[in-house]
């Protein structure tokens, strides 16, 4: 782990994969990371950075090795530099090309760095062992990247809905990222970032109405009546499929819901919307998450909660 974070203080995907830190690395692959410190590729993405970061903090509690911990603070400046103007966080940084530029919620990604921020804020899940002037920074950058969350809140005529997995750094409107990823508003992402709201003491009015609204839409979107299933097909390059089927008993949401109709839609490698799952090639269909459960926790257990704890 301390080998592949790079000088800026973050950590890769190299290959675009999560670093899997159960392999062992040989002499070789060893010169090779330390030949590779000075590289600008650190990220955020599925949980890049911030997964290290966390880890870091825990083994130095275990370990007492000020290694860990200094790693984990450098790994915390780090995503302080990244936090941009508008107080969200790219994909990438400093790399700003294509995509990663963009205010990236997809995946949980700034609301990962949001929680690091606001560990090191309160000084919890071990935190409090880091340099003590990271404290009051790493409080301001909750704050900013609060106000960006608000922001970013889309309205339809007027009326505050949810988040798109990423959203223009400039602008703060949803943006594309890969082509089978339009704009749009997320049944997914937009679940982390309302669970982080609602962990906010004495929430301000603004915090309140967005809370509320996104959990409105969030009732207003559900699709009752059909469940997913992934079954064999041998004719399908990958042997499977993944198809919707009638259930009573099942409640989903859409990953991708339309800005201006709250309509699912789906999306192939080809960039094109389309109305139905069926309807997309067979590799992107079995290899995306399309569907979810994401926020069924959220309304049945912890909204109730928080709203009795901190009212309407």
């Amino acid at each position: 782990m301390l080998l592949y974070q790079r000088d800026n203080g973050g950590w890769p995907q190299p290959g675009g994969d999560p670093i899997k830190y159960g392999q062992g690395l040989t002499v070789v692959q060893q010169n090779k990371l330390r030949a590779e410190k000075g590289k600008l590729d650190a990220t955020i993405d599925d949980q890049a950075t911030t997964r290290e970061i966390n880890y870091l903090v825990q083994a130095f509690q275990q370990t007492e090795n000020p290694a860990y911990r200094q790693a984990a603070e450098r790994g915390i400046r780090y995503l302080l530099v990244a936090q941009n103007t508008t107080g969200g966080w790219g994909q990438f940084y400093p790399d700003t090309s294509g995509y990663h530029k963009h205010i990236t919620y997809n995946d949980q990604a700034m609301i990962d760095v949001m929680w690091v921020m606001k560990y090191t804020a309160d000084g919890t899940h071990g935190f409090d062992a880091v340099d003590k002037t990271l404290g009051p920074q790493a409080r301001t950058a909750v704050d900013r990247g609060v106000q960006c969350i608000l922001k970013t809140q889309y309205k339809q005529q007027g009326k505050l809905t949810a988040w798109c997995a990423q959203h223009d750094r400039k602008t703060l409107l949803p943006a594309n990222a890969r082509a089978f990823e339009l704009a749009s508003l997320s049944g997914n992402e937009s679940v982390g970032i309302v669970e982080f709201l609602i962990s906010l003491d004495n929430p301000s009015p603004e915090i309140r109405q967005a809370v509320h609204a996104a959990v409105a839409w969030l009732e207003s979107v559900k699709l009752t009546g059909i469940a997913i299933k992934r079954v064999k097909a041998p004719s399908q390059p990958r042997g499977q499929d993944v198809v919707v089927v009638q259930d009573s008993n099942s409640t989903l949401w859409a990953r991708f819901y339309d800005l201006d109709t709250n309509t699912p839609f789906f999306c192939g490698r080809d960039g094109v919307k389309k109305k139905s799952l069926a309807e997309i090639e067979n590799e992107r269909r079995t290899g995306y998450a399309w569907y979810g459960t994401w926020p069924a926790k959220l309304l049945s257990k912890d909204y109730p909660e928080w709203v009795k704890k901190w009212g309407h």
